[in-house]
């Protein structure tokens, strides 16, 4: 069994290193693959909170990884992962994933190694799984909880000035640090006054999203709607219904109008660069 300085694994709760890391040993098994070949396989992981992200991140014990696939990396990044020094290049059949992998910069976690998640950068491994379910994105944060309720509330829209959307069958997605969403069925919603686009976004906890673009108002902004065809199970009753994003529409429940909240994506809405990793 994996030792850690401030306890065996399976005790709850976490911690705080000088660096400003947060972690918590995990009792999931954990495998990664980069194609056919696994390159961690791990039934003593830790979960990893970095200082300026919301969003958690595995590292292993070092018998857990195949160090024999890694390599001092050949251009490390400068500030990246709260200042991590020691950063490995991932080769596997003559492919080379540069800053694969690093060291979590903490003697918390001495003898750990800590890997890229996302594979948009093209760093990260191709396929992760928590016991027998593949993951995406992320790891799931187990202090966060998502839930999709079946509703009777009166849900109106309005984007741009424009009535888009009234329903009195709802479903509504409450998830941990983020405002209540709205999930309508497309009967209920103008959908002939948008615009499909080819974005998607992926969401460990609902899956992946398609999205829509309003056609009216010219300031409004794009992707503003969205639908999870075929969601996770967890949250199958959003299958196919649409939402919009709070922070930049007019949403009116039971005759009481919703407050814009503030969120990540409120940047992100108004043009500004994304929330780094963000997710509906």
């Amino acid at each position: 069994m994996t030792a850690f300085p401030r306890g065996p694994v399976g005790t709850s709760g976490v911690r705080t290193t000088p660096e400003g890391l947060r972690w918590e040993p995990s009792e999931r098994w954990v495998r990664g693959r980069r194609g056919e070949t696994t390159v961690v396989d791990s039934r003593h992981p830790v979960l990893v909170w970095e200082p300026d992200l919301p969003v958690p991140l595995y590292a292993f014990p070092r018998e857990e990884v195949r160090e024999d696939l890694l390599r001092p990396a050949a251009a490390p990044p400068s500030g990246a992962h709260a200042g991590a020094r020691d950063f490995y290049d991932l080769v596997v059949d003559g492919d080379v994933r540069q800053n694969a992998a690093w060291i979590p910069p903490t003697a918390d976690l001495a003898g750990h190694i800590a890997f890229e998640w996302f594979q948009r950068r093209g760093t990260g491994l191709d396929r992760w799984y928590e016991e027998e379910e593949e993951i995406f994105v992320h790891p799931r944060d187990p202090h966060k909880r998502v839930d999709a309720l079946p509703s009777s509330r009166h849900v109106r829209i309005e984007v741009g000035g424009t009535a888009v959307a009234d329903t009195r069958r709802p479903v509504l997605l409450f998830e941990t640090g983020l405002p209540v969403r709205y999930y309508l069925p497309p009967e209920d919603v103008r959908l002939d006054l948008f615009t499909p686009t080819d974005h998607r976004t992926g969401c460990p906890y609902k899956g992946t999203a398609r999205y829509w673009t309003f056609t009216g108002d010219a300031g409004v902004p794009p992707d503003i709607a969205w639908s999870y065809p075929d969601p996770l199970p967890a949250v199958a009753a959003v299958k196919g219904l649409v939402a919009f994003y709070n922070e930049a529409v007019g949403i009116t429940v039971d005759g009481e109008r919703v407050e814009r909240p503030v969120t990540p994506f409120s940047g992100q809405l108004s043009g500004r660069p994304p929330a780094r990793h963000p997710h509906e």
